[in-house]
């Protein structure tokens, strides 16, 4: 991201020009940035979780790489030149992330890991799954609104983020046991469904919803 922003020593001099005491372009690490790489990692995460059990570790890396440099490459098209708007990152990460992941599964597909003995969850996966689900469930509304504008702008993307997992949490455990057929609760469904408020509402979490 840095290299599509880089600047002079002093921001208010554009680099390359007369005024700029330094050939040598800067770029910026600060809570912003950071909260970029931070974005540009969830999106890996995300494509990770797509392709988990269909890849390598050499073939997990090359795609971090390629990942990455698309992810910003992306962002920078959807902010900058279209002037779209998505504080909790939506649609630059998780939709990314997710369509990114499933293009990289359908060029690797192969049939037998349909039928491997491994294809599924077991008790100890599904444990730690949900640990995982309840520090994300707790730490959402920072993650879509540390983007936001200060003050409040950041509070809305807070408390809106809180209304919608708290919406989306009776939703899934109500569906979870109408369309399951034994009427219980599902692990896969909790895992997922109760973090998709967090998610959905991202786009628009610093705006006035009613």
């Amino acid at each position: 991201n840095g290299f599509f922003h880089l600047h002079c020593e002093d921001p208010k001099f554009s680099l390359g020009s007369s005024a700029c005491p330094s050939s040598w372009p800067y770029i910026d690490v600060n809570v912003g940035t950071m909260i970029s790489a931070d974005f540009a990692t969830a999106a890996v995460l995300i494509s990770f979780g797509v392709v988990l059990g269909v890849t390598s570790p050499l073939q997990l890396i090359v795609m971090t790489v390629v990942e990455t440099i698309i992810f910003v490459v992306n962002e920078v098209i959807g902010r900058d030149f279209i002037g779209a708007v998505d504080a909790g990152d939506t649609i630059f990460v998780h939709l990314f992330g997710a369509y990114f992941g499933l293009a990289v599964v359908r060029v690797l597909y192969n049939p037998e890991h349909a039928k491997s003995e491994k294809e599924g969850s077991s008790y100890s996966s599904d444990l730690f799954s949900m640990v995982g689900t309840i520090f994300l469930w707790m730490f959402w509304p920072s993650f879509n609104g540390g983007a936001a504008a200060a003050g409040d702008a950041q509070q809305r993307a807070v408390i809106n983020t809180y209304y919608s997992l708290c919406s989306c949490v009776m939703a899934a455990f109500a569906f979870s046991a109408l369309v399951t057929p034994s009427k219980k609760f599902s692990m896969e469904h909790l895992q997922n469904a109760t973090l998709a408020g967090g998610v959905a509402v991202g786009a628009c979490a610093d705006m006035m919803l009613t």
